[in-house]
């Protein structure tokens, strides 16, 4: 059983026990989160489609770290007028264990 959720303004096809990387969620490491934004949820031949969303599907994960990401340089460069400017940015993350992924039916 998969489903494709919505968090973050991205989405995710999810299995049950799959590890997930998504932006920053509120919660300890250890607590439960509880995704209800399920745009499809599929079974073997089986598949369910929102429009946009599956009324009473939800996917339900742990929150197993909560994390900084990787830097991303911003460089900023006009060449000819002396201007350089460099920034670094570290994205909050959370990272999830998929654990009950439940159709709504």
């Amino acid at each position: 059983m998969f489903a494709v959720v919505q968090t973050g303004g991205k989405q995710y096809r999810v299995q049950e026990n799959d590890l997930l990387v998504v932006e920053r969620l509120n919660g300890e490491v250890g607590s439960k989160v509880r995704l209800d934004d399920v745009l499809m949820v599929g079974n073997g031949d089986q598949v369910s489609i929102g429009q946009p969303a599956i009324d009473g599907a939800f996917v339900e994960a742990e929150v197993m770290i909560q994390r900084k990401g990787k830097k991303v340089i911003v460089f900023k460069k006009i060449r000819r007028h002396n201007y350089r400017r460099k920034k670094g940015h570290r994205q909050y993350e959370t990272v999830l264990r998929i654990t009950t992924i439940g159709n709504g039916h």
